[in-house]
């Protein structure tokens, strides 16, 4: 097989641990392997971490605050959105004043407004004095440009805003001075009269302002719960689905933010992620790993990917012959091909194919398949195009009801454990027919697989 250089692979299937939120830290070398492996695939992006401000009063919240400094010293630029719920009920109850609305989205009257300000200043300074323990400069800032929502069916939301703009000027110029900015959910008119914002919008608008590559949620729940259940990795295009047509299936406490997930995805983030903000570690193994420990959203990344169809075959051909030439993949002849073509996906840009990749089933072993013929052009090296036809491989794999992921690679080893996190294993694994052709074509290939 032949693949180009490329960055490793963002976790496509995270899952939920219980580690203890005081559990003591337990640093291996393995886990720093690990971590390497994303360094630079992850270096120099912007992540917007939203802290819900139930996970600021949180024991864990010191622990945060180290990871966050982890994520910096690997120098991934960090935006931080806080929110105020938990902070403006214990305001509340300590002045016995009642709240018009927690989370920003109803109606703000002016007393509420009055204590999310005070409570919102709270909570920033505690994240200041948090950053600051850790070495890390910040800066709470008033980047956020709002404008009054209005009347809405015919009642007047009063104080409660909606984002005009994101001053990202502002904001970019405190990224590259290594200055973290502290985003609160007041946003400013422009006459300076102050006005709510839900802290969940806030952090899709300030991703998209950024372009950032990630949007964090991190709050008191263990990741989107879907009817009962928490789904470890979600496309947007079906949580579209549900939020329009059965959106009664989330659960409630997730609602909010699922609905700014698909907003932040829509408008160009690549990945959102629900993780339990008082779990011990919960943000490094969320970012860090392949099982990650919340719930994954993600955008469509494979646009330019599609089935091959029999048009492709000659192009499929030529395509490959150069590395059938050189050994790196296994000869295949225009028939074998046409035969297999249902097995073959190919990668396009302007309608030309420049990728390649098949994906096989076992009918004695369904738990497995086997990804093959993997093909990038070598003008189109280095661009992340042969991780991407992987990604989707496993995708479809485990859609389709698989466990894990062969591949049998000469020349292309590295890619595949350091990149995409295979491991070697023994050719008695393979299904018996697989396990005569490999024996028969005398090419001797390193035996990888990778668990979905």
């Amino acid at each position: 097989m032949s693949a180009p250089a490329s960055g490793p692979a963002a976790s496509p299937a995270p899952a939920h641990s219980s580690a203890s939120a005081y559990a003591p830290p337990i640093i291996k070398p393995t886990d720093l392997r690990g971590i390497l492996r994303y360094v630079p695939r992850f270096k120099g992006q912007i992540f917007v971490l939203s802290l819900d401000g139930v996970i600021v009063a949180d024991e864990n919240f010191g622990n945060l605050l180290v990871d966050i400094a982890v994520l910096r010293s690997l120098d991934i630029k960090v935006v931080l959105v806080h929110g105020i719920g938990h902070q403006l009920e214990e305001l509340s109850r300590q002045r016995g004043i009642s709240i018009s609305s927690i989370d920003g989205t109803g109606i703000t009257d002016a007393a509420t407004l009055d204590l999310a300000i005070r409570a919102s200043a709270r909570v920033s300074h505690l994240i200041l004095e948090g950053l600051t323990q850790n070495s890390l400069k910040c800066a709470i800032t008033n980047a956020v440009r709002s404008l009054p929502v209005g009347i809405l069916r015919g009642v007047d939301q009063q104080h409660t805003g909606r984002v005009d703009r994101i001053d990202k000027v502002f904001l970019s110029q405190l990224i590259e001075r290594d200055i973290v900015p502290i985003i609160q959910p007041i946003g400013y008119g422009p006459e300076g009269h102050s006005y709510r914002v839900n802290s969940d919008l806030l952090a899709a608008e300030v991703g998209e302002a950024l372009g950032a590559s990630k949007v964090i949620y991190l709050g008191a729940l263990a990741g989107l719960e879907i009817n009962g259940e928490i789904k470890r990795d979600l496309p947007v295009e079906r949580l579209r689905l549900i939020l329009k047509e059965t959106p009664a299936q989330i659960a409630p406490a997730a609602l909010s933010k699922a609905q700014n997930a698909v907003r932040a995805l829509e408008t160009g983030v690549a990945r959102v992620h629900l993780v339990d903000g008082r779990a011990f570690d919960g943000l490094i193994n969320e970012i860090f790993s392949n099982e990650g420990v919340g719930t994954l959203i993600y955008a469509n990344e494979y646009q330019q990917i599609r089935q091959a169809r029999r048009t492709d075959v000659r192009l499929i051909y030529n395509l490959t012959r150069a590395a059938v030439k050189r050994e790196e993949l296994l000869h295949r002849s225009q028939a074998t091909i046409e035969k297999h073509v249902d097995q073959f996906y190919v990668f396009e840009i302007d309608e030309n194919i420049i990728a390649c990749v098949t994906l096989a089933f076992y009918a004695d072993k369904p738990h497995l398949a086997e990804v093959g013929s993997l093909y990038v052009l070598p003008f189109y090296h280095n661009r992340g195009i042969g991780r991407k036809l992987i990604e989707y491989a496993c995708l479809r794999a485990k859609e389709k009801g698989a466990t894990h992921l062969l591949a049998l690679s000469t020349q292309s080893y590295g890619f595949f454990t350091s990149v995409m996190n295979f491991e070697e294993t023994g050719p008695e694994i393979l299904p018996e027919a697989r396990l005569k052709t490999y024996a028969e074509s005398g090419r001797n290939p390193r035996v990888l697989i990778k668990t979905l």
